[in-house]
């Protein structure tokens, strides 16, 4: 004997808590998507940042750990930035670079800049800054403790 549905109680469609159900998924995964969106500018100069402060790092370590002088250049018309490390010439670019800051020049934003680490680790304070949109950051190496520092503004 086969078993057939009555004709009055045939499924016509989705139920209301179905769509509910739905909605509230769809949502939820929106809610998780479109907020990493929003930030993806701060953390392309996060990561810049961090970049820019490993370079300074390994400047500063290897000038000292090769007892050579090494020259790095800020190239701030171009946002690129070059140096010569112990394995060779090496240029980057950093799009959000805006200016660098030495107590001898005070703060440079357009043309070149070429700051020297000596054996004995950079002579002055040199502070890198960085910008996207409104939100700015600065790279500080310190001269007497040679730690660099990421201060986001």
């Amino acid at each position: 004997m086969k078993h057939q549905l009555p004709v009055g109680n045939a499924c016509k469609g989705i139920t209301f808590l179905e769509l509910i159900v739905a909605l509230f998924l769809v949502s939820l995964v929106m809610a998780l998507v479109f907020p990493s969106f929003g930030v993806f500018g701060d953390n392309k100069l996060k990561s810049e940042a961090r970049e820019m402060a490993s370079v300074l790092r390994y400047m500063n370590d290897s000038s000292g750990s090769r007892k050579e002088t090494l020259p790095i250049v800020f190239d701030l018309d171009r946002n690129i930035v070059s140096w010569k490390g112990p394995d060779g010439e090496k240029k980057q670019k950093f799009e959000d670079l805006t200016g660098v800051t030495t107590q001898s020049n005070g703060r440079v934003s357009s043309g070149e800049l070429t700051v020297f680490f000596s054996p004995l680790g950079i002579q002055e304070n040199l502070s890198v800054q960085m910008a996207r949109g409104d939100k700015t950051m600065t790279v500080a190496l310190n001269c007497l403790s040679g730690k660099v520092k990421i201060k986001d503004e």
